[in-house]
């Protein structure tokens, strides 16, 4: 399984109808929580989402809307006895931040958390397991700031039904064969791998990226990905209103998704001024239709 759940789509100033930023990618059981704004421990639990099956946590940037949930959330863990370590990344300008967090209120905790700097102008694999991959990627903003790219790690190829049955193959052996095996049948007849199996699924790709000014390099990094989640903060009239403040447009982030060949774009991020996003929807579509809103209890499945 992979699927995207959005927690909160807003930006600094918290509204009635959306919360500061934070997301939680499930790729093959593993939870992944991307940036940690307020309420966030309110919105797993409206969403009925374990919060001991959380490992890692990616923060983009240091500013509050993106950090301000990580207190409560590492304070939580404690008092609900999690052993098992937690490991948080992020620039290293947010390194006083979470040092003051485990300073001043876990002190004498029964589990690890760990702190990776994470370095915001460069595009590099920052965490790797048996199931995912996370890379950063640069973004523009008023402070060092970068998304991250989730990409499933690949799978071996799936063996033919069929072919188990013509070969009798044993079960003790498939594994061996999807590892790249031949196999060599009763009668002495050697079958390749290649006619034993079919190629697995490509990997699932997800890029998040808020929050930025249109970054040119950004489409190379995140070519052809399965969903893209872009900030869109203002609305194009309000553009130059986005580059002040180091934000980009919903016209700007369909571009990058146009730029990028996507396949789908979810924007967020959205500005307090706006009541509905609904313009903002209507002037992606406009340069890529595959656009969606995101909002808080939206689940994207990428794949199941």
């Amino acid at each position: 399984m992979f699927n995207v759940k959005i927690l909160g789509c807003g930006s600094a100033l918290p509204t009635s109808h959306h919360l500061p930023s934070a997301q939680v990618v499930e790729v093959r059981g593993k939870l992944l929580l991307l940036d940690c704004g307020e309420g966030v421990q309110l919105q797993l639990r409206h969403q009925h989402l374990n919060l001991m099956r959380i490992g890692h946590v990616f923060i983009t940037h240091a500013h509050g809307d993106h950090c301000f949930g990580l207190p409560g959330l590492i304070s939580t863990f404690s008092l609900l006895g999690r052993k098992t370590p937690l490991h948080v990344f992020a620039p290293a300008t947010l390194q006083p931040f979470f040092d003051c967090i485990i300073d001043s209120f876990c002190v004498g905790m029964q589990y690890e958390v760990t702190f990776t700097p994470v370095d915001p102008e460069r595009c590099e694999v920052v965490c790797e397991t048996s199931s995912f991959r996370v890379s950063s990627l640069p973004l523009r903003h008023r402070v060092p700031c970068c998304g991250y790219l989730i990409e499933e790690q690949p799978s071996l190829p799936h063996i033919r039904p069929e072919m188990i049955a013509e070969y009798d193959i044993p079960h003790w052996a498939i594994n061996n064969i999807k590892a790249g095996a031949d196999w060599t049948a009763a009668n002495g007849e050697v079958i390749s791998h290649e006619r034993l199996t079919r190629p697995a699924e490509p990997p699932c790709r997800y890029a998040y990226c808020t929050d930025t000014m249109p970054n040119p390099d950004l489409p190379a990094w995140i070519e052809g990905v399965d969903l893209l989640y872009h900030e869109a903060t203002y609305a194009e009239a309000d553009a130059s209103k986005a580059t002040l403040v180091g934000h980009s447009t919903a016209t700007q982030a369909a571009e990058i998704a146009r730029a990028a060949y996507v396949r789908r774009l979810l924007i967020g991020h959205f500005s307090a001024r706006y009541d509905d996003e609904t313009p903002l929807l209507h002037e992606a579509q406009a340069i890529f239709p595959a656009t969606e809103l995101a909002d808080e209890g939206l689940e994207v499945t990428l794949r199941v």
